[in-house]
């Protein structure tokens, strides 16, 4: 999934070029806080921010010294083949420099951003500079089925070796028209599959088919690949000429489908019925059945015809098996824009406690990649500059049904959806009721139903807690929710008993609010019948956020007063213990090890 740019500026002298490339490119702008006027975020440190992005798979635009970026992203520099474009711009804006990803955007994106400000692309890519074009990188509408082939066919031609262009498809290949010519680099464009004869032959598809799909509920992933593979070898057409695989939106979380599209690298594009139907007097096997079972009179030809736009045709009519169809229809030209609807996926993200140094870069990355944002207000609004510019739906505290609802049926729209919560969302959060929802599925569209569901997980409370106190879930503990309002209190009552007799580490969540103030006296009077009165208990709130404050107590004098809905009580068993430090105590419970080193000596 694509995901905008950021525009990065570190001072008000940058401002006027940063704000200039942000409007034309239409993306947010991001500046230092403190050193920039006017920006859609703020963020406090530039290193740290810059570092995030990057992790993030975010392209960045710094409107800064080039020294800054390479030092904020130098120590993560890994893959060029998945990093993002990182660039660099004077804050005169004379200059615009790819400094990492050039064959993977940022050529391209410098090029653009150099034509906003009138100044010169200092692209210094070998194949960009000597030959116009970078071989591994084919423009929209176009596959390369051998880039391992790409350097060494490279390498050739900037030795001063020359390519010949062949394949039915060659005169489609402009881009490539200004290549010297010679032998030395065979380059074939063609739809059919084909093995390159040597190392410096290049395979290009135009991507100009488009495959339609249809099966039965639970059809064998097996059985849909072999029927299309089959269709494909009738046509000898190559998998990197085909730019889609579409099917009926009742089939968006058809397992068959969906490893079929993974299998084959493709986007899925989703169609209702009516938009099917509408495709009837162009399908070659039309079939009342199907349309008395789902609406449209066919779903492999139909999904394919649709993708294929106005002017393509059939190349491969319905094939079937016995619960798996799937036809190949042709387009006009390569396919660049993709018809149908995307199948919509909600992103479950725990983003720790709030700072972005906890938060994992999956879910920097989820949040960066999604449409909406959506969660309680505060867990949206810690997320800083890496919300700005999104659309966000805040819910209030006591709404978590709607929130997830209506996250699932944003989602069900097609829409990338990150649905935000503090701490890892799968502990005390909303991954459960997200799980609920759509086992119950009362209330909800089938289409909310079929959405793609994932999770990330987030550093959560109780382990922020624990580091922060020292090691203290060194051995077995547990959380126990003190809320009432889902849980009946005689079931926590339990759970408390049950944990103290087991001796369990124990991580107190929710352990007050403004009505509820008794359970956690109640708690503390049960745990002090079967561990030391001088039990360490560790009291941390807002932990990794501004305000954050720790202190260590004795379990007898724990105070239901010192504590807040924002704090996680967490109590030693009868085996944690303090050490004194020089910089304060630390608290900790010991698995045995030293009994251990004790025997064996």
């Amino acid at each position: 999934m694509a995901v905008k740019p950021v525009v990065i500026c570190l001072s008000r002298a940058g401002e006027p070029v940063a704000r200039r490339i942000a409007d034309a490119l239409g993306v947010a702008l991001h500046g230092r806080k403190g050193r920039v006027g006017q920006a859609d975020a703020f963020f406090p440190d530039a290193l740290d921010h810059l570092r995030d992005l990057f992790l993030a798979g975010i392209p960045v635009i710094g409107v800064c010294a080039a020294g800054i970026l390479v030092r904020a992203i130098g120590p993560h520099l890994a893959d060029k083949r998945a990093e993002p474009p990182v660039i660099a711009v004077p804050d005169d804006g004379s200059t615009v420099i790819p400094l990492v990803g050039g064959h993977h955007g940022a050529n391209r994106l410098a090029r653009r951003i150099a034509e906003i400000l009138s100044a010169q692309a200092a692209v210094t890519t070998a194949g960009d500079v000597a030959l116009g074009v970078a071989l591994d990188e084919p423009p929209a509408g176009w596959h390369l089925a051998n880039p391992e082939n790409a350097k060494a066919a490279m390498m050739a031609l900037l030795q001063g070796g020359g390519a010949r262009v062949t394949g039915e498809a060659a005169a489609e290949a402009r881009w490539l028209a200004d290549l010297p010519g010679g032998d030395e680099v065979e380059i074939i464009c063609t739809t059919a599959p084909v093995a390159a004869p040597r190392p410096t032959t290049l395979v290009y598809h135009p991507q100009r088919f488009a495959l339609g799909v249809g099966c039965a509920r639970n059809c064998p992933a097996d059985e849909l690949a072999r029927l299309v593979h089959g269709a494909l070898a009738e046509a000898d057409v190559a998998v990197g000429a085909l730019a889609a695989v579409g099917t009926l939106d009742l089939k968006a979380d058809e397992g068959a489908v969906l490893d079929l599209a993974r299998a084959l690298g493709l986007p899925l594009r989703l169609f209702n019925a009516g938009q099917l139907e509408e495709q009837a007097g162009r399908l070659a096997s039309p079939s009342d059945v199907v349309f008395a079972e789902v609406g449209c009179h066919g779903v492999a030809e139909g999904a394919a015809l649709a993708l294929a736009g106005e002017g393509g045709e059939l190349a491969v009519t319905k094939r079937k098996s016995a619960n798996a169809t799937c036809a190949l229809a042709r387009a006009e030209a390569p396919i660049t824009a993709l018809r149908g609807r995307a199948r919509g996926r909600l992103a479950i993200v725990g983003i720790g406690p709030g700072q972005a140094a906890w938060r994992t870069p999956e879910a920097s990355r989820l949040i960066a990649e999604a449409d909406e944002l959506v969660g309680y207000g505060l867990y949206l609004d810690l997320l800083g500059p890496l919300a700005a510019g999104k659309a966000r739906r805040d819910f209030p505290l006591g709404g978590e049904e709607d929130r997830c609802r209506y996250a699932l049926e944003a989602a069900g729209e097609g829409r990338n959806v990150a649905l935000i919560c503090s701490g890892d969302a799968g502990i005390y959060a909303m991954g459960a009721l997200v799980y609920e929802l759509l086992d119950r599925g009362a209330g909800l569209s089938d289409a909310a139903r079929r959405v793609e569901v994932i999770s990330a997980p987030g550093i959560s409370a109780l382990q922020a807690a624990a580091a922060r106190a020292g090691a203290p879930l060194g051995h077995d503990f547990c959380a126990i929710s003190l809320s009432d309002l889902l849980t009946p209190r005689e079931d926590i009552l339990r759970r408390i008993k049950a944990a103290a007799e087991g001796d369990f580490v124990i991580a107190f969540y929710n352990p007050v609010s403004r009505s509820r103030r008794d359970l956690l006296a109640v708690a503390r009077d049960m745990l002090l019948q079967h561990r030391p009165a001088d039990t360490p208990v560790m009291l941390a709130t807002n932990l990794g956020r501004d305000g954050e404050v720790l202190r260590i107590r004795r379990l007898e004098a724990l105070q239901v007063d010192e504590v807040d809905m924002l704090t996680v009580v967490l109590v030693g068993s009868s085996n944690s213990t303090l050490v004194a430090r020089g910089d304060g105590a630390r608290m900790y419970t010991p698995r045995g090890y030293a009994r251990k080193m004790k025997g064996a000596s």
